[in-house]
């Protein structure tokens, strides 16, 4: 299943160029104009990342970046920056805040591309990294090493698959994972999927964790959390 890709930017000739080739990337693309528009879009559908432009209508790039790393279902949505504004200081106040990638216009569309693979291999290498020997989430104890899943004294047998699942959502609580980025990070970026297939882990996930799988919440039209 293709990652998600969010442009958020007001000059349909760049979008145009952006789309086009993202899309020959075999990722899936979605663009709004000006800064309301991308809270409205994010809110609805969460992206696995934002190219965000800093010029823009209504609300700035800056804030647009600011209130989604204040939300706790947006803040861990990678986001590159791309703005005609070159100058160093511009870039530096762009990472500071905590910006995956900052791109300057004019730009390479390849480049772009080349970026946005980089920054979404990233962002699921460094959470695997994060991933500890032990997890321990509402009555739900996961050995990493022993690759074993205890619930409230009961052992609980998962598939690998469901394991890795579980692993990944019980190790940040209330955190929202696409489905995509759940493909991902469980079957790897080079499968493809439908979105049913996670649909169908989780069920047999939820089944097997009996009054445990009330942790393992939907969250409708985006993907899964386990409960904070």
């Amino acid at each position: 299943m293709p990652s998600k890709i969010l442009i958020v930017e007001d000059d349909p000739d760049i979008v145009d160029i952006l789309s086009y080739n993202l899309k020959q990337a075999d990722l899936k693309v979605k663009s709004v104009p000006d800064g309301s528009s991308a809270l409205a879009e994010v809110k609805r559908r969460l992206p696995d990342l934002i190219l965000l432009d800093l010029m823009l209508p209504k609300v700035d790039g800056l804030e647009v970046f600011r209130l989604l790393k204040s939300e706790p279902e947006t803040k861990n949505v990678p986001i590159i920056m791309i703005t005609a504004k070159g100058e160093e200081v511009d870039r530096i106040v762009g990472l500071e805040l905590g910006a995956d990638d900052y791109i300057t216009k004019p730009f390479s569309p390849r480049e772009v591309v080349l970026r946005v693979r980089s920054v979404l291999k990233r962002s699921v290498a460094d959470f695997q990294k994060e991933i500890t020997a032990k997890i321990e989430a509402k009555g739900v104890i996961i050995d990493i090493d022993r690759r074993q899943v205890n619930y409230k004294g009961k052992s609980i047998d998962l598939t690998a698959t469901e394991f890795d699942l579980l692993s990944i959502l019980a190790k940040a609580p209330g955190r929202v994972f696409t489905r995509n980025l759940l493909m991902d990070m469980v079957w790897g970026q080079d499968y493809y999927g439908v979105d049913r297939t996670v649909d169908t882990h989780m069920s047999r996930l939820r089944r097997k964790l009996g009054d445990g799988g009330k942790n393992l919440q939907t969250v409708h039209g985006i993907g899964y959390r386990f409960k904070e």
